[in-house]
């Protein structure tokens, strides 16, 4: 159940409303001068994706080892971090405002003779500089991988949730043409989207509580 708790998480943070937005300018920069050429577009985006998992990937490795130094308290640990997820997903909601999770900065990207590297690098700046953009999901995210203390499996979750991020976007740099209708809907329908994965982390949250 986590597996989906965490792909869920993933495209929620896909769909955020300060992500969202943006996606058209990171596609654009994908694209760069290689518009026509949608192999070239595709090895982009990969090596973004591949750039902020590495980034989610080591902050897994750092949950999972809080986890296992917090083993003897374990059943108290749960119930701290099932709250902590319920507050994120009342904060998704705007029941709640944490204004630190809602808080984010933009870093300008070189566009000329764009590859997989730069691209990869730019997968990392993205993780840091939007983290507390998705910060209510990649957080809940985490707390779920220190709740197992086990680092194997943390890594497996945050992996999982890295390519429910980053499936989006690379269907979205495919597809944007086709995709702007969607995007249109989508805006429209925030408070809707918002409602209902704020009710997800809730789940989320009571779950961790008592499994």
């Amino acid at each position: 159940m986590e597996y989906l708790f965490t792909f869920l998480e993933g495209i929620a943070s896909f769909i955020s409303p300060c992500l969202l937005p943006m996606i058209p300018i990171y596609i654009s920069y994908f694209i760069g001068e290689e518009e026509k050429n949608s192999t070239k577009k595709i090895i982009n985006a990969l090596g973004f994706v591949i750039g902020f998992t590495l980034v989610f990937l080591i902050l897994s490795i750092f949950a999972s080892s809080l986890g296992i130094l917090i083993s003897n308290n374990i059943k108290y640990i749960k119930i701290a971090f099932g709250i902590i997820i319920i507050f994120l997903g009342l904060n998704y909601m705007e029941i709640i405002k944490l204004k630190f999770l809602n808080k984010y900065k933009v870093f300008n990207a070189d566009k000329k003779n764009l590859n997989f590297f730069k691209a990869l690098i730019f997968g990392v700046v993205f993780s840091v500089s939007w983290t507390p953009c998705i910060g209510t999901f990649l957080s809940s995210a985490l707390l779920l991988v220190a709740k197992h203390q086990d680092m194997l499996k943390g890594i497996l979750l945050m992996l999982i949730y890295s390519i429910g991020l980053g499936i989006p976007f690379i269907i979205s740099v495919v597809l944007i043409e086709k995709l702007k209708q969607a995007f249109d809907i989508i805006k429209k329908n925030y408070n809707i989207i918002k409602k209902v994965s704020g009710a997800i982390l809730i789940i989320i949250g009571i779950y961790t509580i008592f499994f």
